[in-house]
């Protein structure tokens, strides 16, 4: 209860953290006077189905905002159906935290008025990286953040004087844009001022192999290129880069978002020097009355891998955050227990995952890590098996999990939720390479491809395995004139694609014992199949013939990211 008659609860932002704080308490504590303020016009949307509405998968924005059967989720909807009073176009523009009010202006007439609270929400979300340079508000550049957003990037793209699109920025938001705007035919370019595509997502050689997919759908990719200038007199003409000038339409600026956090500061809440507020398990900030999640926040307990501040804007967690809140201050303490970095994007016939530290991040931290990379088919090949490439991270010293990436068009979603739920336990690597997955011949192999790459890591580590990711492999092949590249598939796989060099030697695995002595000892031995599994097998069989200096290539021609030769 307040001070004075029920307690009073007042939300700023609903979209996906503030709407859930304020259903789960309504649920809670059925007295409570709850206000929810949205100075957008939308609310409780979903943000994340923007690029698949610019695709056309689904007719009307509006269903961004619907629930599950079909029912708008509109200011009225909540009030009637939830109990909770939304107030839309009502900015609130500062805090009294001494006198416990809000003040706030509405956008349509301007008045401002103060709102009392006994308990302060913050879900004030994030806002879109807006680049410094020239061009940027010329007409069809675009932002990708509301329904609104998504409404005008579609007519745009559909307008018939629309024939090229160039995107800037590489990550989650711009894959997807690439791929919505390039699947209702406009020529696409996306820029990248990383040298990867997914620089904050993935490893350099998974990233790789995803770009090619992309590539193959016929957008171009430009990465290392800072965008200097957006062409253009009323309309976008041009983006024009440090290398080069790009024809476009239209552009998407998909560069990040960065968290809301200027009520806080003008309130002296604590925030990150780099932005975002800070909060503790329960999403209080370092003012009991007054909480924050979803995008706007920040969290010290957010990783248990690392237990360091993270900023992972996703709509999952500011859903989990809005649980969070809700429960404390209805007496419900659940303290909250972190992310794992998971995320997962569609990348045409891809799908690209990831929980956890990459490799990257790991060396980054100091961490001691090994990894590998491998590839091979989602379920038996007599049920319409897809490939996977999986690269698997872990602690040599304490063997625990450290993350996972997996790319391909196999199912991705599967495995990357079992080693983020291995990852949430505390997981060592030799407990991965032996749980108890569901197995029929339709969903896996009888050893699911999570277990399989668990099982050769540990080959790896226990020194049985002497494995080169492919970016390794390249590297030696690049300076280490005199290696030899062995392939060990049939005949047949050799006759439709390779690797084109020169050093290449194809011995097929059943008859390497017979012909070993064809290959010399003082050479450098890349050994390498489909997916290198008989690759480790030809490293063995050369080991126990007294070859020191072999090793196979991770992944085998399917996680090669680089160019191969057909026939």
């Amino acid at each position: 209860m307040g001070g004075n008659g029920p307690l009073k609860v007042v939300i700023v932002g609903a979209v996906a953290c503030g709407p859930k704080v304020a259903c789960r308490l309504r649920r809670l504590l059925p007295d409570a006077e709850i206000t929810v303020l949205e100075r957008g016009d939308h609310i409780s949307y979903g943000a994340c189905g923007i690029p698949y509405y610019v695709e056309g998968l689904f007719p009307e924005v509006e269903m961004l905002t619907e629930t599950p059967v079909g029912v708008r989720r509109t200011a009225a909807f909540f009030e009637k159906a939830k109990g909770v009073r939304v107030l839309t176009r009502k900015e609130v523009f500062s805090i009294d935290r001494e006198r416990k009010v809000v003040r706030v202006r509405d956008l349509n007439d301007g008045k401002e008025d103060e709102i009392p609270y006994d308990r302060l929400v913050l879900a004030t979300g994030a806002s879109p990286i807006k680049p410094p340079v020239k061009g940027i508000d010329l007409k069809n550049v675009f932002f990708v953040r509301t329904p609104e957003d998504a409404r005008k990037i579609r007519d745009a793209a559909l307008n018939s004087s629309s024939k090229k699109a160039v995107v800037v920025g590489a990550g989650y938001i711009g894959i997807e844009m690439a791929e919505a705007l390039a699947s209702i035919g406009l020529e696409v370019s996306v820029v990248e001022m990383f040298d990867q595509i997914f620089p904050q997502f993935l490893d350099l050689e998974l990233a790789l192999l995803v770009e090619k997919h992309v590539r193959s759908k016929g957008v171009r990719v430009y990465t290392g290129e800072k965008v200097l200038e957006i062409g253009g007199k009323d309309s976008v003409e041009s983006v024009k880069t440090e290398k080069r000038e790009i024809p476009a339409d239209l552009v998407v600026v998909a560069t990040g978002v960065r968290p809301n956090d200027e009520l806080a500061r003008a309130a002296n809440l604590a925030c990150h020097p780099r932005g975002g507020i800070l909060v503790n398990a329960y999403c209080q900030t370092n003012d009991p009355d007054i909480y924050a999640g979803g995008d706007c926040a920040l969290n010290q307990y957010v990783s248990p891998i690392t237990g360091e501040y993270l900023y992972i804007p996703l709509g999952s967690t500011a859903n989990k955050h809005g649980r969070i809140i809700a429960n404390h201050i209805a007496g419900l303490p659940t303290p909250f227990p972190g992310v794992a970095c998971t995320s997962i994007c569609k990348v045409f016939d891809y799908t690209a995952g990831r929980t956890g530290l990459t490799e990257k991040n790991a060396t980054d931290m100091n961490y001691d890590v090994e990894s590998v990379i491998w590839a091979g088919p989602d379920k038996p090949h007599y049920m319409g098996a897809k490939p996977l490439v999986i690269k698997l991270t872990a602690s040599k010293r304490y063997r625990k999990i450290v993350g996972v990436q997996i790319v391909g068009p196999g199912d991705v979603a599967r495995r990357i939720d079992v080693v983020a739920t291995a990852l949430s336990l505390d997981a060592t690597l030799d407990k991965l390479a032996y749980l108890d997955l569901a197995y029929a011949p339709p969903y896996s192999p009888p050893l699911d491809p999570i277990i399989t790459a668990a099982h050769v890591l540990l080959n790896k580590l226990n020194g049985f395995a002497k494995g080169l990711n492919p970016l390794e492999a390249k590297r030696w092949m690049d300076e280490k004139k005199d290696l030899l590249l062995l392939d060990v598939r049939t005949p047949q796989e050799f006759s439709e694609v390779r690797i084109p060099d020169d050093r290449v030697v194809h011995i097929p695995l059943g008859a390497l014992r017979e012909r070993i002595s064809e290959l010399p000892r003082d050479r450098d031995i890349l050994a390498f199949c489909k997916v290198s599994m008989r690759g480790y097998e030809a490293q063995r069989i050369l080991n126990a013939a007294g070859f020191e200096r072999v090793w196979f290539i991770e992944g085998g021609i399917v996680a090669w990211p680089f160019d191969l030769e057909t026939s």
